[in-house]
């Protein structure tokens, strides 16, 4: 009777330290692992996050391909679809989701705006604003415009 008692308490003791083991809180990897930090891609990039790299890296080329084919035109091209092959910018660019931002483009002949506006307003997804000068500007607080800061 007291080997029976024994072993009971022994299998007792055994299942709640297995359930205490099974149960305890296991740290989440996302607190042991620290937020990887932005690397810039070019000596003096403005950009704060792989998302903002990606608009700004956009903005450009949509800018480069704006004074190519008013360059070659005479005049400023009215929708994006117009730049298709001026440039690198490609139909596919055509597309205003860029990824966590969506483009704006309004042309006319004579003067454009281009606007990326993240989905989420913070420090790390700024909105740009940019328009036939060729300067960007960003903004943290607000929607961008030609009063924003100019990006660096």
């Amino acid at each position: 009777m007291k080997n029976n008692f024994t072993v009971s308490l022994a299998i007792i003791a055994s299942l709640a330290l297995a359930a205490c083991t099974i149960f305890a809180p296991v740290p989440s990897v996302a607190a042991q692992t620290p937020a990887p930090t932005y690397q810039p891609k070019f000596t003096g990039d403005p950009a704060r996050s792989d998302s903002e790299a990606a608009a700004l890296a956009y903005m450009r080329v949509v800018l480069r391909a704006q004074h190519r084919f008013q360059k070659q035109y005479g005049h400023f091209a009215t929708s994006l679809a117009e730049l298709v092959h001026s440039g690198s910018f490609t139909k596919r660019m055509v597309n205003p989701n860029r990824g966590d931002y969506s483009a704006s483009f309004k042309g006319k002949k004579d003067s454009f705006i281009l606007t990326m506006t993240p989905q989420h307003l913070d420090a790390e997804h700024r909105s740009f604003y940019a328009e036939d000068d060729g300067k960007i500007h960003a903004d943290e607080e607000k929607p961008a415009d030609a009063s924003s800061p100019v990006v660096k």
